[in-house]
């Protein structure tokens, strides 16, 4: 991975200003991997009454079923009180549920303690969340996902302060700078590339006016961010080291095995291989992401689980598909991570003192809050309409 050796690299918080807490959700059932699931619990919610009724909406000081509140940005669920609520369930939505496991949410405003409704106004197709990890020696520091991220404790950064991929959240000037140093042109996600690759355990970023490592550090920052975001061409192992289903997977798996020698993935009788030992022991502060993705589809729920305990009768295909997406997705990931050299010799180092004489630094107070003026109309609690 590419990085500066000094001590004055700027950190994260300036170099993108904007950030914001994750969502809290303050009930697990409004989420889980499963669309279809969703929509029955929301069903079951709906046709309880009264005292069930907010037995099973699981109410917090936050939220019960009786808080009046507005709209998500963008989204279309109902506004007036949940206690009396008889409308359809609001289509789920993607969402990064833990690291690089996409789930679904329901998203509708009632169901949600904290929301960051400054998130969703800026959630759409041109949009890159940025997700710190929990403090861990091992790379990856920073996540990177087009869904909203509900994952904790870490702060979110949008690479875009606006709907549509505008207004970056780098620091005024920085873009500028970085382009006229390097004689090169750049765009925010080149610069956002650069420091996926480059950030350190500390959220420092190391930069370089050096063109040459500048290009090998965005090439391979570009790549991992690919893969973690897994737009356009989907990532494929090369013929014979691809997973497959060996055996069919059973419909409820209760046990998760891994056979090391064989590069083997069992779920009770059912078999994918070769799964390789990058994958399966591909960490994000020190928790295995395979191990967890599966742990969330295969655990069986409390007997007294509420809405949480509507799940699917069987392993639905899609989440095969997705299972054999991820391992390829880790594998490709590991071995770029050893590929990438532990430092490299840096001759022109930009640091934090370099950014404040070229006046890039500090960021100005305004940076850190998000963009208060939108064109659209946002309904507040039972129907009312504000303007943004």
């Amino acid at each position: 991975m590419p990085s500066v050796t000094h001590d004055d690299a700027p950190p994260l918080a300036d170099l993108m200003p904007w950030s914001v807490a994750p969502p809290r959700l303050g009930r697990g059932w409004p989420t889980g991997p499963d669309p279809a699931s969703l929509k029955a619990r929301w069903d079951a919610l709906l046709k309880a009454e009264g005292p069930d009724r907010e037995a099973l909406f699981e109410p917090t000081r936050a939220r019960t079923p009786q808080s009046a509140v507005g709209q998500l940005p963008g989204r279309s669920a109902g506004t007036e009180r949940l206690g009396r609520a008889s409308g359809p369930c609001a289509e789920p939505v993607r969402v990064l549920a833990a690291p690089f496991d996409e789930q679904w949410l329901i998203p509708d405003h009632r169901l949600i303690d904290v929301a960051r409704p400054e998130l969703w106004r800026v959630a759409d197709a041109g949009q890159v969340f940025v997700v710190e990890t929990a403090s861990a020696p091992e790379p990856p520091h920073l996540l990177a996902t087009p869904h909203l991220p509900l994952l904790r404790p870490g702060r979110v950064r949008p690479l875009f302060r606006r709907p549509g991929a505008a207004e970056p959240n780098l620091a005024p000037g920085l873009l500028e700078h970085l382009a006229a140093r390097l004689g090169l042109a750049l765009t925010p996600l080149d610069v956002l590339a650069w420091i996926v690759i480059a950030v350190r355990p500390d959220l420092t970023v190391p930069l370089t006016a050096d063109p040459e490592l500048w290009s090998q550090g965005v090439e391979s920052g570009r790549r991992t961010l690919w893969l973690m975001l897994r737009d356009g061409e989907r990532p494929k192992l090369p013929g014979g080291r691809r997973p497959y289903v060996r055996a069919p997977l059973p419909a409820r798996p209760r046990s998760v095995h891994y056979d090391r020698e064989e590069e083997t993935l069992h779920l009770d009788e059912g078999r994918i291989s070769p799964v390789p030992r990058a994958a399966w022991d591909f960490q994000v502060s020190r928790t295995r992401v395979l191990e967890e993705w599966l742990t969330a589809r295969t655990t069986s729920p409390e007997p007294e689980g509420g809405l949480t305990a509507i799940r699917p009768q069987s392993w639905p295909q899609s989440w095969t598909s997705e299972l054999l997406e991820l391992i390829t997705v880790l594998t490709l990931t590991a071995e770029a991570r050893a590929q990438q050299p532990a430092s490299l010799s840096v001759t022109s180092p930009l640091t934090t003192r370099d950014l404040h004489r070229a006046a890039v630094l500090p960021p100005p107070r305004w940076t850190h809050s998000p963009s208060s003026i939108l064109d659209h109309k946002e309904e507040g609690p039972e129907g009312q309409l504000t303007l943004t």
